[in-house]
């Protein structure tokens, strides 16, 4: 289950978008040993959540961007079957002209 959900995240976030969020952890880390504990932990914090902001909004804009794509191919498979079943009702009621009872 868990080797899924990875595969699943691997496929909605680029690898840049994990190096960028690596690149910052490692600077959050390298930030906090050189600074330590105190007002600037907060600000790297904060750059830290921001980043990690920006890329799980990524991430969510690609899952809707997939669903309503496979949303779109579905309606048109519909629509291209109920197209199809429209002509062959046209072109039966053009071979067979109705007749006056």
């Amino acid at each position: 289950m868990h080797g899924d959900r990875l595969r699943g995240i691997r496929t909605h976030i680029d690898p840049a978008s994990l190096l960028v969020v690596a690149l910052t952890l490692l600077l959050f880390v390298a930030a906090l040993l050189v600074k330590g504990l105190g007002h600037d932990l907060l600000l790297e914090a904060g750059v830290f959540l921001v980043s990690v902001k920006l890329i799980m909004m990524a991430y969510k804009a690609n899952v809707a961007t997939t669903t309503l794509a496979a949303e779109l191919a579905s309606i048109r498979a519909s629509l291209t079957r109920l197209e199809s079943r429209t002509a062959g009702d046209r072109d039966a009621a053009i071979q067979s002209p109705p007749t006056d009872v």
